[in-house]
C-alpha cells in the first residue's frame, strides 16, 4: 500500500508494533526442551492481547500463530508440539499480523543458547545485508538493484541467496504489489520502489541451497541442496530518503 494520510501511518505503526514486540519476546521467552507449539501459543496470546490477528492463520489457514523453522528448514515451518528446540538450533521465527485492517510483516533467526554448531556467521550475515539493503531503498530505485546488492553481499561474505523466496509489498493485506522483492538480480524487473510505500524486506541467505522445496507436510521448505538459511525481515515505509523501519521495535539491529 501507499500511505495516503496520517490515519494510514498511524494504523501501520500500530500494527508493525504489534508484530514487531511479538517477535523480539518470543525469541527472549525461547528456552531449550520447549516446544515450537509452546513458543508458539506464548506468540498467539500475546497477539490476541494486542487486539491482533495471525496473518498467516487468517489468510492461509495456517497450522499456527507464527512460523517457526529450525536447523535445515527455511521457512514456513509448523510450530509443532513435536518439534522440540535444543541448545545450539538455528531457529526462524516470522510473525505477521492484521489489526484494525493494517498488516505487517516481520522475522529473524538466531541461536538457541550457545552456537555449538557455529550459525552465527549465517546469521551475523543475514542481518549485516538487510542492513545494507534498506539503507540503499528509497523512491525511485529499482527492485532488482537491491537483489543484487543482496546476493553481492552475501557471495562477498561465502553465502549464497534462496532465489524463489522473495520480500514484497504489504499494507492492506499480507502480499500485495510488488510481489516479488527477491534475493538476487532480476533482468526483467523494472519495477521501482515508490514514495510512502510500505513494503516487507527480508533476507534469505545461505549456506549451500539457492532454492527452496516445498516439504510433504505441503507447508515447510527446505533448501534443495541442503545446509542451512538465516532469514531476517523488516517492514519498512519507502521515502525520498533513508526508509522508516516500523518494525524497529523487533530488536534484529
Amino acid at each position: 500500500m501507499s500511505i495516503t494520510s496520517n490515519e494510514e501511518l498511524s494504523g501501520m505503526q500500530k500494527v508493525s508494533e504489534a508484530v514487531a514486540v511479538v517477535l523480539k519476546a518470543m525469541r527472549e521467552h525461547c528456552q531449550p526442551g520447549m516446544s515450537a507449539k509452546e513458543l508458539d501459543d506464548f506468540g498467539g496470546v500475546m497477539l490476541t492481547e494486542m487486539g491482533a490477528k495471525s496473518a498467516p492463520k487468517l489468510t492461509y489457514d495456517f497450522p499456527g500463530h507464527t512460523c517457526i523453522s529450525v536447523n535445515h528448514e527455511v521457512a514456513h515451518g509448523i510450530p509443532s508440539a513435536d518439534k522440540i528446540l535444543k541448545n545450539g538450533d538455528l531457529i526462524n521465527i516470522d510473525v505477521s499480523a492484521e489489526l484494525d485492517g493494517f498488516w505487517a510483516d516481520n522475522g529473524g533467526s538466531f541461536v538457541l543458547g550457545e552456537d555449538i554448531n557455529n550459525h552465527l556467521p549465517l546469521v551475523k550475515a543475514s542481518k549485516q545485508i538487510l542492513q545494507a539493503a534498506i539503507s540503499q531503498i528509497k523512491g525511485g530505485v529499482k527492485i532488482a538493484d537491491i537483489g543484487m546488492l543482496i546476493e553481492k553481499q552475501a557471495a562477498k561474505r561465502g553465502f549464497k541467496v534462496i532465489k524463489n523466496l522473495a520480500g514484497h509489498g504489504v499494507g492492506r493485506s499480507l502480499h500485495e504489489e510488488p510481489h516479488e522483492i527477491l534475493n538476487c538480480y532480476d533482468r526483467d524487473n523494472k519495477t521501482r520502489f515508490r514514495k510512502n510505500s510500505i513494503v516487507a524486506i527480508e533476507t534469505f541467505i545461505a549456506t549451500h541451497s539457492t532454492y527452496a522445496n516445498e516439504g510433504a507436510d505441503e507447508w515447510t521448505l527446505t533448501g534443495n541442496k541442503g545446509g542451512y538459511v538465516a532469514q531476517h525481515e523488516h517492514t519498512i515505509m519507502v521515502t525520498d530518503g533513508v526508509p522508516v523501519i516500523l518494525t524497529k521495535e523487533n530488536g534484529i539491529y
